[in-house]
């Protein structure tokens, strides 16, 4: 298997236990151990998730942004005050 191939299969991997931790936090019959600790594993995997999805836009060619340079973009627009003669 190629490195792009196992990068997919990784995140279908994390999407599916996302989706099946989503369902486990719905049933009622869970006590409140258990519903940190399917919090707590959301969390995990959200994060891996996030570097997985990183990596695989890195090796596509798309450069994301980081956080800090796209919050600071959008801190100041540039507005232009037309005289109304």
């Amino acid at each position: 298997m190629t490195d792009p191939d196992i990068l997919s299969r990784d995140i279908r991997a994390l999407q599916e236990l996302q989706r099946v931790a989503w369902t486990q936090l719905a049933d009622p019959a869970l006590t409140n151990f258990d519903r940190r600790e399917v919090r707590n594993r959301i969390r995990q995997s959200e994060a891996e998730l996030k570097t997985y999805l990183q990596m695989r836009s890195e090796r596509a060619g798309f450069p994301v942004p980081s956080a800090q340079t796209a919050g600071h973009r959008r801190a100041r627009p540039s507005f232009r005050l037309l005289a109304a003669d």
